[in-house]
């Protein structure tokens, strides 16, 4: 196996990536009050539960959420460094269940003073265009600014699902930076399936 010189990126035009390595666009969002919300009266059947205390809930809805997205951030953290952040006390881990199963998550961030995260929003596969991520969004919002904070925040990346932006905007978030994300590709490393996320293909190392 050959071992190629890392890529210089290239403001002006465009960047090879080494084999083995994914990239992604990444816009950040934010809100320094609460906006008027859409309002959306979800079904008596849909109830959040907080799962932050249970690691092996949070990962498996993480990754039947993630999956089809790629979402790698906590599928490769190892179990310890996820767990310091699952029991803080100033972080809080949702699970939307429709009264038979887990169907979405929502984890708020507190652990900045004057400000929250919102780190994760996402909905299994098969319950988007439900009205779930209205819920989801109104639930986030409003346990967000039930605190004296000044600033409520995000980010998405072109891994997402490709309504993420818009949802933010329409949400009430302003966009206020972009950066590039360069990561070993989770499934080379075997985190997550070698199929998932095929919209994203594979590109190992030639030998």
């Amino acid at each position: 196996m050959t071992t190629e010189p890392a890529a210089a990126l290239n403001l002006d035009g465009y960047t090879d990536l080494p084999p083995g390595k994914i990239a992604a666009i990444v816009t950040y969002l934010e809100m320094h009050e609460r906006p008027a919300l859409s309002p959306f009266r979800k079904p008596d059947s849909w109830s959040l539960r907080r799962i932050d205390q249970d690691h092996r809930r949070y990962r498996a809805l993480f990754r039947t959420i993630g999956e089809p997205w790629l979402w790698f951030s906590r599928a490769v953290m190892p179990d310890d460094t996820l767990a310091a952040i699952l029991d803080d006390p100033e972080v809080e881990a949702y699970a939307l269940q429709d009264g038979t199963a887990d169907v979405g998550l929502l984890e708020l961030d507190f652990r900045s003073e004057g400000e929250v995260e919102l780190a994760f929003l996402g909905l299994v596969p098969g319950f988007i265009g439900q009205g779930a991520g209205r819920f989801l969004m109104n639930e986030a919002i409003g346990r967000a600014f039930a605190r004296p904070i000044e600033r409520f925040f995000v980010h998405t990346c072109t891994l997402d699902s490709p309504g993420a932006l818009a949802f933010y905007l329409r949400s009430g978030f302003t966009p206020y930076r972009r950066s590039i994300e360069v990561a070993d590709d989770p499934r080379l490393r075997g985190f997550l399936p070698q199929d998932a996320a095929p919209h994203v293909p594979v590109l190992a190392a030639r030998a």
